[in-house]
């Protein structure tokens, strides 16, 4: 749920500009802005990491990707995958939903750094499957 105040909160500011825009363009930047932080809202409600024998699917704010199990190289520490394609061109993508913060509960960090640990050993697992 904290997930989605990234838009939920933003989409209330874009609401009270839009409904005090009295110029037709303030308006439509107003709409569009608000549609851009429900996006934001729901895909951060819906941010998640998963894994089966062959793939990681990463859901995003913006994207969902879906990694071959086969083309990942690391689990950083931010954290996120640091992965090569089938060309060979390296690629870094962020596991917004691991992200840990200062701000939250002791009880969250230590699910989120258990979670990283878990991808790590998913990993390590891929040479023996």
């Amino acid at each position: 749920m904290a997930n989605s105040g990234l838009g939920g909160v933003p989409a209330v500011v874009s609401v009270l500009f839009t409904a005090q825009a009295s110029a037709v363009y303030s308006r439509l930047a107003g709409c569009l802005a608000l549609l851009v932080c429900l996006v934001v809202a729901v895909r951060g409600y819906r941010l998640s990491v998963s894994c089966d024998d062959t793939d990681l699917t990463v859901r995003g704010f913006l994207r969902t990707r879906t990694i071959p199990r086969s083309g990942i190289t690391e689990i950083t520490d931010f954290p996120a995958v640091r992965w090569t394609d089938s060309s060979g061109r390296g690629h870094w993508s962020p596991l917004w939903v691991l992200r840990t913060s200062s701000r939250e509960s002791a009880r969250t960090t230590e699910s989120k750094d258990r979670g990283v640990a878990a991808l790590r050993r998913w990993l390590r697992r891929r040479h023996h499957v």
